[in-house]
């Protein structure tokens, strides 16, 4: 995550909407790609072919960005993911009846994105009985706890201890692990006393960093809690 986001709750959100702020254009982006898949997601269950989607999807953030809708945001109205989601059906309401989407770029701001791993992705989670709403709720839950894995990844490679973090990350919660606490302890040369002890250090820290996380786009930091039990909910569907 960038500097930008040192700070938490909606502060953020209201930085990327402050033209007037140097941090706006990096806030901005930072939010973009954040919320990228699970917008693709949402766009492409509405019937859209693999290329129309991608179109779409980067043509809103194009406009989002150049004409700062998210200046409209407004912290008092709740998460802001639920403001991005209904910035995106308005967008397309405005947008459907065009025969082709306007292609990438196009003089506009372009977010340079992993759009093959997108639709991956997408071909993985998708299911019949799937709404476009649950894909894109799952898009954000699994984007807020890679996220997270990242900035604890980075704190571990910033004390020097990146091959550690590689080594057991797989104990991380959304991950499942293949090796035992002794396995990881050899390939440490720990014992698994201390590698257990190094486990539990690194999943209070992962859940102080997801706290962290989700607080950055609600308007009151009492709604944590409540996020973060939609948030197990969602993934447990």
């Amino acid at each position: 995550m960038g500097a930008c986001f040192a700070t938490t709750h909606w502060s953020v959100v209201l930085t990327a909407g402050d033209s007037a702020s140097p941090e706006a254009q990096q806030a901005l982006e930072t939010l973009c790609r954040s919320y990228w898949y699970p917008l693709y997601a949402y766009v492409r269950k509405q019937g859209c072919s693999l290329h129309d989607a991608q179109d779409l999807t980067q043509e809103f953030f194009a406009i989002f960005l150049a004409k700062r809708y998210i200046a409209t945001a407004d912290r008092e109205r709740g998460r802001f993911r639920w403001f991005l989601l209904a910035s995106l059906k308005h967008f397309l309401a405005n947008q459907w009846d065009r025969a082709n989407a306007q292609k990438r770029g196009g003089g506009k701001i372009h977010i340079p994105l992993d759009e093959i791993t997108a639709e991956s992705r997408y071909r993985l989670e998708l299911s019949h009985d799937t709404t476009a709403e649950r894909l894109y709720e799952r898009g954000w839950a699994l984007t807020v706890l890679q996220e997270t894995r990242v900035r604890l990844g980075e704190e571990y490679t910033s004390a020097g201890k990146r091959e550690r973090f590689k080594q057991l990350e797989s104990f991380l919660p959304g991950e499942q692990s293949e090796q035992s606490y002794a396995q990881a302890a050899d390939q440490l040369g720990l014992s698994e006393v201390a590698v257990k002890s190094e486990i539990h250090r690194l999943k209070k820290r992962f859940g102080a960093i997801l706290r962290a996380e989700i607080a950055r786009t609600i308007a009151d930091p009492n709604e944590i809690d409540d996020e973060l039990r939609h948030l197990i909910a969602v993934l447990s569907e």
